[in-house]
């Protein structure tokens, strides 16, 4: 998710699930290829296993970045071929690649012949009136010759024209059932479930029917959610950390981050918000979750850079949750 999942707030995440596979923000081609690529490609080992999600539609470059993806340590490559934002679309890539199949299916050559590890393809049920199940299932056949085997599968159209980002998340109906109809059409396939799935329940209930579940918003709002996914799905018997106990391990990491970059001012360095604002929804559904959202937002402990500021955050809640 862009500006959302970059990597202090998969470190924060991974502090709450030890198996979950993470994801980047989506990384343009151009961006690796004509930028700084320690500053996109950076980031640390507690996150295995995470997946680089590239965005572009060259195959050459694709292959390119994969390939500096697999030398950074990435576990997985994925191509995202779902976003509907009008900035992807001038680029040609994102969700408008679903309507050029045997395009994606080169990208997805290029990148396989490039590395040893998994590429992956993200995508949408269906672009703008193209409704119609065989719309999809069309688009991953086509993808899977080419080598593709797991396919992340936004159960929604997305809208090209006339719907934001947000609103493309939320406006087109969503179409499970057409990526439970791709897990019996493609059997051999690994297909993943995404787009507003929010409980346990609702994960339980995916399962049953697809090889896995992609959590976006609702881990990033509600992480503690993840808390029990260790257990839950992979069998982990090591107990469940406390939210405190979650924050508090963030500690050690913010400080060597601030002592690697330095503490953020007019020069430059480390903004504590840059880490902190990951962690706004550590409390929510609790009580005193709005004070610690407060503390963790207070803007002039933020600029005195103190890792500190989360033990008073804490502190300010735990009163409030006697």
């Amino acid at each position: 998710m862009m500006d959302w999942t970059d990597r202090h707030c998969r470190v924060f995440h991974r502090k709450i699930t030890r198996h979950t596979w993470l994801y980047t923000e989506m990384v343009t081609t151009g961006a690796l290829l004509h930028g700084d690529v320690p500053r996109h490609l950076d980031f640390s080992d507690e996150e295995h296993p995470v997946a680089l999600q590239l965005g572009g539609s060259e195959p050459g470059d694709l292959a390119q970045c994969a390939k500096l993806g697999e030398q950074w340590g990435y576990d997985e490559i994925n191509l995202n071929c779902g976003c509907p934002s009008e900035r992807v679309q001038k680029g040609a890539f994102g969700a408008c690649l679903m309507a050029e199949p045997a395009l994606v299916a080169d990208c997805v050559k290029a990148m396989r012949d490039a590395v040893t590890i998994d590429v992956t393809v993200k995508h949408r049920v269906g672009i703008d009136d193209a409704e119609s199940y065989d719309f999809v299932r069309d688009f991953v056949g086509t993808v899977a010759d080419a080598g593709c085997s797991t396919f992340i599968v936004h159960a929604r159209n997305a809208i090209l024209k006339g719907l934001s980002p947000k609103e493309n998340r939320e406006i087109p109906p969503l179409r499970y059932a057409y990526a439970y109809q791709l897990k019996r059409d493609f059997p051999q396939l690994e297909i993943v479930i995404n787009g507003g799935i929010k409980t346990l329940a609702e994960i339980d209930t995916h399962l049953a029917q697809v090889d896995g579940v992609m959590i976006g918003r609702e881990a990033y709002h509600n992480p503690y959610l993840m808390s029990v996914i260790d257990a839950r799905y992979y069998g982990d018997d090591a107990p469940v950390k406390s939210r405190a106990e979650i924050l508090e391990a963030m500690l050690p990491y913010i400080h060597a981050q601030l002592e690697r970059y330095g503490r953020g001012d007019a020069g430059g360095g480390l903004k504590l918000n840059s880490i902190t604002r990951h962690m706004l929804g550590l409390m929510t559904g609790m009580p005193g979750a709005r004070a610690f959202r407060q503390s963790l937002s207070d803007s002039k402990k933020l600029a005195a850079g103190n890792p500190a500021l989360l033990l008073e955050a804490l502190a300010r809640m735990q009163p409030l949750a006697a």
